[in-house]
Order: structure tokens, then C-alpha cells, then sequence
């Protein structure tokens, strides 16, 4: 079988062979997950097309078990873009797929395909929806907040509206793509209540999705190892992951457990460095900065700086409390790597979550509720080392097993050659 993955992303191995440089164990997401469990198979062969703007014309590398092909990213996926069209008519042709699987459908490259080679063998998988995540793109703020917080680096270079209109401008071709399409591969009751709203004729695939190999093995969470009142945060670079509502319930924790911190990974949104660092600061982080400023919460709150698979892996076996306090998500990933591994985890009922937190009901919040996000937090960290997160972490296995997970996807893919 000849299978053709279009991605948003160039995968590890393809960026080692195209630079010379870097690791082909590098993490990446799901996606290298599945890609390296379908190449173990013998009658599969995979290639994996991407945008790159290290490329100026179409580049094919060859790996070890998968072939990789690069076009220049030009002037971009962000708005419908014909001069993608060509391209994709010489990468089909050159691959000949059975099955041309695009994974996600947050940018325009995907809708590039369809219009150049048609939707015949093609199916879409769903990771977010950026038509439905625009109308939650700033939730718990006002336009007052947002105003207000407004930097020299967000009027130069993109700013929380602008964030939002870019979100409803690709939001508008990712409609146009799923409209299209013939067959939808998806694993939440949400992205198959949204698929169906704009495309009731698709043929609804569940698919579900392997973590990263980190998470599969080693030492799972545990009261005496963690470092108690600290709690984990996945991401914070844009509104919709929440951190502003996380630092508004704060107060309310610290009355009770004062010594409470917060980590969150990536990079210092507030830029608390340096006169460089302080001129790069966004909307956004002026907001998150004005909240750490106003509830006192400088001593409380790290930023980890960018972390791989065995770096966040650390990090959630460390924490007292995984919290995914998004105002939308589908089925985010951190939140089964942080199930797998058996950490106590909060998490706003928003979009496909509630699917992930089967049996773990109770451990669900409002989003808007800031009140009890901070109650739940409190009844974590007082309950201490009575946590049992056996039965979520069973769920959890259960729900990312990379055999399962293969099977399903090769079925569905030998139901779309059948069709």
C-alpha cells in the first residue's frame, strides 16, 4: 500500500537529511508515533509531504524507511494559495498513493491538494478546528483587556485580534476542505458533531492517536517523588491555552497553600529579561504580566523555557497537579501524556475533553469558573498522597495503544481503497 501524508510540520529525519543537523529521535508530536509504527509493516510504503522555507523548489529525501518531500512554503498557508496546486500535481504523481491522508486542517496547503488532484482515496484528519476555535480565541478577556495591554511589539507584529482574524480567515478554507472531502478521520464526540455540521455526507472515521514514546515507558507519578503544590501547565503563547485563568484563581489557592508554584513550558510570554527581551512583548504577555504583577505571583510562576519529550516527561512526574485549562481544545495530547503517566490532572469542559476524562468527571471545570478551578486545585493538593489515578491511567493506555491505534488506521485506509 502506498500511503501519502500531507503534515503541517517537517518531520525530524527530513530536516536531518535536508541540514545536516539534528536528531532523528527528536520529538515531534504524534505523528512520529504512527509513522514509525506504520513503516514496521511490510506492505506500506509512506511518504510524507510538508511545507519547508528552507527549500526554494520541490525536494525529495530519501530516509531510512520513509521518503520525505519538501515544497517551498512561498507566501504561505495562512490564505488560500494556488501556487501550492503544481506542486502537489508532481508529488502525486510521483508517489502514486493508494490513500493520500492530510493530517489537519488548520491550514490552507491541504485545500491546495484537493483543488489540484481531487478528493478520490483522500480522507482528513482532524486535529483542531480553527473555524470553531476562533469564537473562543479570547475568552476570559474583554476588548477592554486587550486594548489596553497593547505593546510596540503587538502593533508591529501580530496582536490578539489579529490572532483571532487570522484564526476566522483560515477557518473559512478549512470549511471549504472538509465540505469537500469524501472521508473524515476523527476521535472525539466534538470533532464529529463539528465534521457533521459542515459536511453531513462524509464518511466519519474514528481514529485515534500514539504519543510520544516517552510516555510509554519508565516510572509513572507518584505523591512522594512530585513536589507538592506545584502544578504544570503545557502551553501558555496564545489566549485560548488559559493561563490568564489560572493566575485568577490563584488567590484563592494561596490563602490556603501559600507556597503554591506554577511551571509552565515554553518561553517567559511575560519577558520579565532584559531591555531586548521586554520590547518583544506581546498583548498577551502584557496581560499575563499585569496578573502575575497583580496577585503577587513572581515568586510563584516559572517559565521552563522549551522542553522535548523526556523534558516534559520530567516535569509531570514533578508536579502535584496537571492543569489543561484551554477555553477550547479537541483531544489534546498533554493531557493523555499526562494521564499515561498517572498524574492527577484538572481540565476545563471544553470541546472533545470530556471524552478524555471518561470516569474522571469530577475533575472537570467550567472554564469561565475560576472559583472552582481554584476549589479543585485546593482538594488535590489537600488530599495528598490518597490520589488513586489507576483507573484514568488504565483509560489512558487503553485509548493510545499504538497497535490499536495502527490496526484501526490501516482499516481505514483499506475501507477507503474498497469505496
Amino acid at each position: 500500500m502506498r500511503i501519502l501524508w500531507i503534515a503541517n510540520f517537517t518531520f525530524p529525519e527530513a530536516q536531518a537529511l535536508l541540514t545536516g543537523k539534528g536528531s532523528h529521535k527528536t520529538s515531534g508530536g504524534w505523528l512520529l508515533g504512527a509513522a514509525n509504527a506504520l513503516v514496521q509493516l511490510h506492505d506500506v510504503e509512506l511518504s510524507i509531504a510538508s511545507l519547508s522555507t528552507k527549500v526554494d523548489k520541490i525536494t525529495k529525501l530519501v530516509g531510512e524507511r520513509i521518503t520525505y518531500f519538501l515544497l517551498p512554503y512561498g507566501t504561505g498557508n495562512c490564505r488560500e494559495n494556488h501556487d501550492y496546486e503544481p506542486l502537489w500535481r508532481v508529488v502525486r504523481d510521483t508517489v502514486n498513493p493508494d490513500v493520500v491522508h492530510i493530517h489537519g486542517t488548520e491550514y490552507t496547503h491541504g485545500l491546495a491538494y484537493i483543488n489540484a488532484c481531487g478528493v478520490k482515496n483522500v480522507c482528513v484528519s482532524i486535529q483542531g478546528l480553527v473555524s470553531v476555535y476562533s469564537n473562543y480565541y479570547y475568552s476570559g478577556l474583554t476588548r477592554f483587556d486587550i486594548r489596553s495591554s497593547a505593546t510596540p511589539a503587538s502593533i508591529v507584529r501580530k496582536s490578539i485580534l489579529d490572532g483571532y482574524r487570522d484564526f476566522k480567515r483560515r477557518g473559512k478554507c478549512e470549511i471549504e476542505l472538509i465540505k469537500r472531502v469524501h472521508h473524515i478521520i476523527g476521535r472525539t464526540s466534538w470533532d464529529r458533531a463539528h465534521s457533521w455540521a459542515i459536511n453531513p455526507n462524509a464518511i466519519y472515521h474514528h481514529g485515534g492517536e500514539i504519543l510520544r514514546q516517552e510516555f510509554y515507558n519508565g516510572p509513572s507519578w507518584s505523591y512522594e517523588e512530585c513536589a507538592p503544590h506545584s502544578i504544570f501547565i503545557s502551553q501558555a503563547g496564545m489566549p485560548i491555552k488559559g493561563l490568564h485563568q489560572v493566575l485568577k484563581a490563584m488567590p484563592w489557592v494561596l490563602s490556603h497553600f501559600p507556597d503554591t508554584t506554577i511551571r509552565v513550558a515554553g518561553y517567559d510570554i511575560s519577558r520579565n529579561g532584559g531591555w531586548k527581551e521586554r520590547i518583544k512583548l506581546s498583548d498577551y504577555g502584557a496581560i499575563v504580566k499585569k496578573l502575575i504583577n497583580k496577585y503577587k505571583l513572581k515568586q510563584s510562576i516559572t517559565f521552563t523555557g522549551p522542553l522535548d519529550g523526556e523534558g516534559m516527561k520530567k516535569e509531570y512526574l514533578r508536579c502535584n497537579v496537571f492543569i489543561c485549562p484551554s477555553s477550547i481544545e479537541n483531544s489534546p495530547n498533554s493531557l493523555g501524556e499526562a494521564q499515561i503517566l498517572g498524574v492527577p490532572v484538572l481540565a476545563s469542559y471544553v470541546g472533545g475533553v470530556m471524552d478524555m476524562m471518561y470516569g474522571d468527571e469530577s475533575h472537570l471545570y467550567r472554564f469561565e469558573e475560576v472559583e472552582m478551578l481554584a476549589y479543585l486545585i485546593c482538594d488535590f493538593f489537600a488530599k495528598k498522597d490518597t490520589i488513586n489515578t489507576e483507573c484514568m491511567r488504565e483509560e489512558a493506555r487503553r485509548r493510545h495503544d499504538p497497535r490499536s491505534i495502527v490496526s484501526e488506521l490501516l482499516d481505514i485506509y483499506e475501507s477507503i481503497i474498497e469505496r
